[in-house]
C-alpha cells in the first residue's frame, strides 16, 4: 500500500471516531464509548475494502452468506440477554457488540471454507460439482515443464486443473529473477499457464485461496489438496513422498511419462539417427523420441546418419533405460557367416 492511501485511510479513521464522539456529545451521552466503535467500525471498513479486492465472485457469494448467517446467530443470542431487567440500559449496545463479533467470525470462516460452501450450495441446488473428485492442483514444476499442456490437448487429463494464485506469484518470481537460466525457465512458466487458459479441453480454474500461515509453497499445495479434496499434478518426487505421508492422492508427470516408454525387446529393430560418438571405441549414440539412450556398436563411421539397427540388450538404470544395438547388415553379415559354416 502507497503512504499516500495509508495517511487517507488513517484520516477516515479519525474523522469518523470524531464525527461519533460529536453526535454522542450533542446528544448527551459518553462520547468515548461511541468514538471507539465508530473508529472500530471505520478499521473494519476499510479491511474489508482491501480483502473484497482480492476476493473472487465464489469468496463474495461464501462472504455474504456468512455474513449474514453471523448477524443472524448474533440477533437470536443477543435479544433474549437485552431483555434482563439490569441489562437493559446496555442493550444497544450489547446489540452492536454481538452483531459485530458474530459477523466477522462469520465472514471470516465463511472465506476461509469458499470451496466447500460453493460445492454444498451446488449440490443443494441438485446440479453436481464442477469436477468432484476429480480437480487437480498443479504445482510449479509441472507448469514450467510444460508437458501438461500435451496432456490437456490430446485428454489424457480429466476433470478440472486447478492453479493457485501462490503458485503463479512463484512462476512470476523465478521470470524476475536476476539469473538468465531461471529467468527464461520462469518465463516458459508463464507462457504455460497462458497455453493452459487458451486450450478448451479441460477447464482451468485460477484461485486465490491462501495460508498465511504457511510459509513453504509445497506445504500450502498439500493444504489446499486437502481442502479442495483435490490431487496434485507434480514432477517433484519429494513432494509426492510428503504426500503420501499426509494421504494426500499424487499424479507424476515424470512417472507417467516412464510408464509409456515403448518397450523394446532383443532382436526388434529400429531406424535411428547417429547423433555422437560412444565412449567406448567404435560406438555410436541416438536417441528416441522419448530420449532414451541408444548406444550403436560399430555405429561411429555413420555418425550424422540414419541407420537400422537391432536391440541385442536393455539395461535399466536410476536415470533410465539404455539400448544396446548393433547395425542390421552387420548383425546379417555375422549371420551369413554362421550359416556358411554350418553348411560346409
Amino acid at each position: 500500500m502507497k503512504p499516500e492511501q495509508i495517511r487517507v485511510r488513517i484520516l477516515f479513521i479519525i474523522l469518523t471516531g470524531a464525527i461519533c464522539y460529536a453526535v454522542a456529545f450533542d446528544l448527551g451521552f459518553n462520547p468515548w464509548i461511541p468514538t471507539l466503535i465508530g473508529g472500530w467500525i471505520a478499521t473494519i471498513v476499510i479491511a474489508a475494502e482491501r480483502g473484497f479486492a482480492r476476493v473472487s465472485i465464489k469468496g463474495l457469494i461464501a462472504g455474504t452468506l456468512g455474513l449474514v448467517i453471523g448477524l443472524i446467530i448474533a440477533n437470536l443470542i443477543a435479544w433474549p440477554i437485552r431483555e434482563i431487567a439490569f441489562l437493559e440500559s446496555f442493550a444497544p449496545l450489547i446489540l452492536l457488540l454481538f452483531n459485530g463479533i458474530f459477523a466477522t467470525i462469520g465472514l471470516t470462516i465463511s472465506l476461509k471454507r469458499k470451496e466447500e460452501i460453493a460445492d454444498f450450495l451446488l449440490r443443494l441446488g441438485g446440479k453436481k460439482t464442477i469436477g468432484e473428485g476429480k480437480r487437480k492442483i498443479v504445482d510449479t514444476s509441472v507448469i514450467i515443464d510444460g508437458r501438461i499442456v500435451d496432456l490437456c490437448k490430446v485428454g489424457f487429463i480429466e476433470g478440472i486443473l486447478v492453479i493457485p494464485h501462490f503458485v503463479l506469484t512463484e512462476v512470476q518470481q523465478i521470470a524476475d529473477s536476476s539469473s538468465s537460466s531461471k529467468r527464461i525457465r520462469g518465463k516458459r512458466g508463464l507462457d504455460m499457464v497462458n497455453q493452459l487458459q487458451n486450450q478448451e479441453r479441460i477447464p482451468v480454474q485460477i484461485v486465490d485461496t491462501d495460508f498465511p500461515d504457511i510459509p513453504e509453497v509445497d506445504s500450502k499445495l498439500l493444504r489446499l489438496a486437502k481442502v479442495m479434496k483435490a490431487q496434485i499434478i507434480t514432477n517433484d518426487s519429494n513432494l509426492k513422498k510428503v504426500a503420501k505421508i499426509q494421504e494426500v492422492e499424487v499424479l507424476n508427470i515424470n512417472e507417467v511419462a516412464t510408464a509409456l516408454k515403448p518397450i523394446l525387446l532383443p532382436g526388434e529393430s529400429l531406424r535411428i539417427n547417429i547423433l555422437k560418438e560412444g565412449e567406448n571405441p567404435n560406438q555410436g549414440i541416438a536417441y528416441l523420441e522419448d530420449g532414451t539412450m541408444v548406444v550403436v556398436e560399430k555405429g561411429k563411421r555413420y555418425l550424422g546418419k540414419q541407420v537400422e539397427v537391432i536391440v541385442t540388450s536393455v539395461l535399466q538404470t536410476t536415470t533410465g533405460k539404455m539400448i544396446f544395438t548393433e547395425l542390421k547388415e552387420e548383425a546379417n553379415r555375422v549371420k551369413k557367416k554362421k550359416n556358411k559354416g554350418t553348411t560346409r
